[in-house]
């Protein structure tokens, strides 16, 4: 099985943090941050868990633009064959 070997970008892991501390993010906001810092600075790759919910997050118009922009990131480090 590939790797991906993306990681999250500075960017994202400070829109991340600021997002996990907001208390008016909503719950797949912060599930998106958490999955994304988790992802900085290592190899770990995106759930299959989270590529759903951040594919979903994505596709609705109910999700901010920062929601969206972490759900992309989550989605950049996703595994490779796992979509095919």
């Amino acid at each position: 099985m590939s790797k991906n070997t993306k990681k999250t970008s500075d960017k994202m892991a400070t829109l991340a943090a600021h997002t996990l501390t907001d208390p008016n993010a909503s719950a797949i906001a912060k599930s998106l941050a958490a999955s994304a810092l988790a992802q900085s600075g290592t190899d770990k790759q995106t759930s299959a868990d989270m590529e759903e919910k951040a594919g979903k997050a994505l596709q609705s118009g109910h999700y901010s633009e920062k929601t969206k922009s972490l759900a992309a990131s989550v989605l950049s480090q996703a595994n490779k064959e796992r979509g095919n």
